[in-house]
Parts: structure tokens; C-alpha cells; sequence
């Protein structure tokens, strides 16, 4: 069971992440969980330069250690990468000293102020925990990362949800429907989660092309968060 479109009461409770952008601007927020991996990553990428787009990573830290090169070219493309942990945790079962570590061993990684939590399940506790970072290397070593060569960006963490989740990941659902979701929900700084998966690959492959199309013909533009 899943929200295609995100609540006001979840928006509500959870006030300090990020849902969506400004609403004044024809701008889309294209999102990409769960990579990289080869060839679904490689088509995201592929798409995303027909139609001129940027868009957002969140990378699981394992992917990356595993596919290197996959990586290197989301980022060698001009797109942003966000930190999704390193084993794709679920923060409602996991305990908050485990959570952070993982979070931030994917974050030697990445290197980055954006992150996404799996599932979109984060306790308040976490939430806190990850807010209080401080993203330079004195922080690191006092977690005891003492050869972290992170950069030291001195701004909070961003952590980011979405307001349009496609339902990619869903495989009983068609690749029309979740197209279809994505036509139906979205409007002017939405923040849109697809999966660069292999299990989302089908809906992906079929619904990524049109959305991109569909809206760059209504004069939409697609930027990183």
C-alpha cells in the first residue's frame, strides 16, 4: 500500500524535509533511487541527454562500490547525487546509532548534502541525528572516520522526499498506469521518485521517455536538486 501523491498530514509531520520546490516555476525534479546499476542506469542516463535533463541520484552506497564506473558516469553527465544509505536501510526497524553509521559510510561515497531515506521511512530521532551533522571533516573524525577526505561544503544535510512517487517499483503495475501517475500528480516544483532498478526497469523504461517528453512539450524544464 502507497500514496502516488504525498499527504499534507505527512508534510505536516515531518516539516523539516524536503517535499517539493517552488510551485512559481515550471520546473520538475526528476529522482533516482536505488543505483547505479549497468544498463538500467546507462538508459536513465542515455534518456535524460535526449531530452536535455538533469536529475538527481540518490546512490546506495554498496551499488557504488560495486559499480564504480556506472557512477562515475551519472556524475561525469552534470547530474547531482544524493546519499541513500549504504545497504538501502529501513529507518522504522533500524536502531539510530546503525542507521547514522551506514548513512554515513555511504556518505565517504557520495559526498554529498542530499539524502533520501529507503522507503521513505525515517524516525524524528534520525531525522535529528542526521540534522545535527555538521558536513566537514572535523565532524567525521569525531565519529571516528579519521581518514575521511570528504569535502567540507559547512552546509546541513538536506534531507528529501518527494511529492510524486511513480510506483515504478510496483510490479503489478503497468508501465501505462505509472506513466500515468507521474501525467496525473505532478505540477510545478514537484519532486518526482522513479528507481533505477532492475526490478523497476520495466515500468521505468516505458515511463521515463514519455514523462520527459509529455512535459518538455508543455514547456517544463528539468533541473538537480
Amino acid at each position: 500500500m502507497y500514496l502516488i501523491k504525498s499527504p499534507l498530514l505527512l508534510k505536516w509531520y515531518y516539516p523539516s524535509l524536503l517535499w517539493n520546490k517552488s510551485r512559481t516555476e515550471k520546473v520538475i525534479y526528476l529522482t533516482f533511487d536505488d543505483g547505479p546499476i549497468p544498463n538500467v542506469t546507462d538508459f536513465v542516463l542515455k534518456t535524460l541527454k535526449v531530452f536535455n535533463a538533469k536529475a538527481t541520484f540518490f546512490c546506495i552506497g554498496d551499488n557504488i562500490v560495486k559499480h564504480p564506473e556506472v557512477f562515475e558516469r551519472v556524475k561525469t553527465d552534470g547530474h547531482a547525487i544524493g546519499n541513500h544509505t549504504f545497504n538501502h536501510l529501513k529507518g522504522w526497524t533500524t536502531d539510530d546509532e546503525t542507521y547514522l553509521e551506514n548513512m554515513l559510510k555511504c556518505q565517504e561515497l557520495t559526498q554529498s548534502n542530499l539524502f533520501r531515506p529507503p522507503y521513505g521511512r525515517i524516525k524524528k530521532s534520525q531525522v535529528r541525528s542526521l540534522k545535527s551533522l555538521v558536513w566537514t571533516l572535523d565532524s567525521y573524525s569525531k565519529l571516528q572516520t579519521p581518514n575521511s577526505k570528504l569535502k567540507n561544503s559547512n552546509s546541513q544535510l538536506k534531507i528529501v522526499m518527494w511529492d510524486v512517487l511513480s510506483g515504478d517499483f510496483d510490479i503489478n503495475l503497468s508501465p501505462e498506469k505509472c506513466y500515468r501517475n507521474v501525467i496525473k500528480h505532478t505540477e510545478n516544483g514537484s519532486i518526482i521518485v522513479f528507481h533505477d532498478s532492475l526490478k523497476a526497469f520495466d515500468r521505468l523504461e516505458y515511463a521515463l521517455p514519455r514523462v520527459l517528453a509529455y512535459f518538455t512539450e508543455k514547456g517544463f524544464t528539468f533541473a538537480t536538486l
